[in-house]
């Protein structure tokens, strides 16, 4: 990213407020990319689990592999899923409150059994959509560290040092301007004084 300036003072106030800001904003940007990661890194080891969990369920229900192939599946289905909405470091996810089925009351036991599998699943959807939101939210302020930490930073340290020298210059070159102007004065004075003499003399 080129960043634009004047060789001016006003040019040169301006990149030093961005730059400040820059360096007060990076820790933060810091410490949400090292929370969004960690977010991530549990999310996934939740879903890790959720995983197994489902498998183990599974095996468990194995057994009775016959009587699920009779079962008839209206008699159990998902009225509502009941969310709310979490921010972690900043960033909206969903969070599974309770999920709401509708089945006659003298089925309890399978459907118990089987709300336990539809529970882990529903559960294993929020937490995988979790990692995306996160892990995006994670990658675009990775993406902002570096832009600031490799690009902007140092773009406008060196963009400042360039006007700081140009100013110097200049300055050193006024100076040095002054002086021989001022010399120069100071021998055509000295040269008019010893002319006056001359012709006071004659």
């Amino acid at each position: 990213m080129a960043i634009n300036y004047q060789f001016n003072k006003t040019s040169l106030q301006a990149l030093e407020k961005d730059l400040k800001m820059r360096q007060r904003t990076l820790p933060t940007l810091q410490s949400k990319e090292s929370a969004l990661r960690l977010e991530v890194k549990r999310a996934k080891d939740e879903i890790k689990a959720l995983d197994e969990e489902v498998d183990r369920r599974i095996k468990d229900y194995d057994q009775m592999l016959a009587l699920w192939g009779e079962f008839d599946t209206s008699l159990i289905h998902v009225d509502d899923v009941r969310m709310s909405i979490k921010k972690i470091a900043g960033v909206r996810v969903p969070v599974l409150e309770e999920v709401v089925y509708s089945t006659p009351k003298w089925f309890a036991d399978g459907f118990n059994q089987l709300k336990a599998i539809a529970d882990v699943g529903i559960r294993q959807e929020f937490v995988r959509r979790k990692v995306e939101l996160l892990d995006y939210a994670r990658k675009k302020t990775t993406q902002k560290v570096n832009l600031f930490e490799k690009v902007q930073i140092p773009g406008y340290q060196d963009a400042i040092r360039k006007i700081k020298r140009f100013m110097e210059d200049e300055e050193n070159l006024s100076k040095s301007s002054q002086k021989i102007v001022k010399s120069k004065r100071e021998a055509e004075a000295r040269m008019a004084e010893e002319q006056a003499r001359k012709e006071a003399q004659a």
